[in-house]
């Protein structure tokens, strides 16, 4: 992703597949495969760094890092090697409080953490993304108040605008009380349709803003990007026959998750 400030960021995947079905996202559609090694990770950035120069990374591809959290480590902890620093990378997570809890008490580097949140209460949050029924929202913003408060650094909150489901001026009052002024950065970010949902207006976006600025909570529109090749948020570049629809609100196969969330042995 190049930016006219001349950053130039990459996002990288941590899984091949997901096995935690958000009903909003395309990759929750797919059959999960299997964690991805470090060097499998390190070589996506490398396949940028051929071409020119990189500076930002956000571990915000297909998968749950917080499920593969050593391959998603030691991945990053190279990424300074290739022009990437501690603090221009970012990982991700829905809320996987077994990786976030290791997250918040062992990485002593400056990695940001973003909280993929799409939602200002448990009810809403448990349609959108099963997860939310496992670890619910107050133990999950507990773990990120504790890592902003550790680091003194705001946690990035991303909540995709899905018209007429989430993007309410109420649900943004709700929001900005939920989070308050001093640990969080809201990223609002514009849909990509999968079939699901359709994505908000500009307008609805506009005015969401605007209730979350008035509530003093930092608050930022992200662009969009990708959308040419099926590849931006919500979307993944895999043919329509081969994605496989989830049933909203089902929860993930235990054994499946169990599988992703095992450390692979390294060889």
């Amino acid at each position: 992703m190049r930016y006219r400030d001349g950053r130039r960021s990459i996002c990288v995947s941590s899984q091949s597949g997901c096995p935690l079905t958000c009903t909003f996202c395309a990759t929750g559609q797919m059959r999960f495969g299997r964690n991805l090694t470090a060097s499998e990770i390190l070589d996506q950035a490398l396949h940028f760094r051929r071409i020119e120069p990189i500076d930002h990374c956000v571990f915000m591809g297909m998968g749950e890092p917080m499920l593969n959290l050593d391959h998603v480590l030691a991945a990053a902890r190279r990424l300074p090697d290739l022009g990437v620093t501690h603090r221009r990378t970012t990982v991700s997570t829905v809320g996987w409080l077994p990786g976030l809890r290791r997250f918040v008490d062992d990485v002593e580097e400056p990695i940001r953490l973003a909280l993929s949140l799409h939602a200002p209460n448990d009810a809403l949050r448990s349609q959108l993304m099963p997860v939310n029924d496992r670890y619910p929202l107050s133990d999950v913003l507990a773990e990120c108040r504790r890592h902003a408060a550790a680091v003194n650094r705001r946690v990035f909150v991303e909540y995709v605008m899905l018209s007429h489901l989430n993007d309410a001026p109420e649900l943004a009052r709700e929001l900005g009380a939920l989070l308050g002024r001093d640990h969080f950065k809201v990223n609002l970010i514009p849909y990509n349709p999968t079939g699901l949902y359709e994505g908000s207006s500009r307008e609805r976006i506009a005015a969401f803003r605007h209730e979350l600025e008035r509530a003093r909570v930092p608050v930022t529109v992200r662009l969009t990007r990708g959308r040419d090749i099926e590849a931006a948020c919500g979307q993944l570049a895999a043919a329509p026959r081969v994605r496989r629809r989830s049933v909203p609100g089902s929860t993930p196969e235990p054994a499946r998750l169990q599988a992703a969330s095992a450390p692979r042995s390294r060889t």
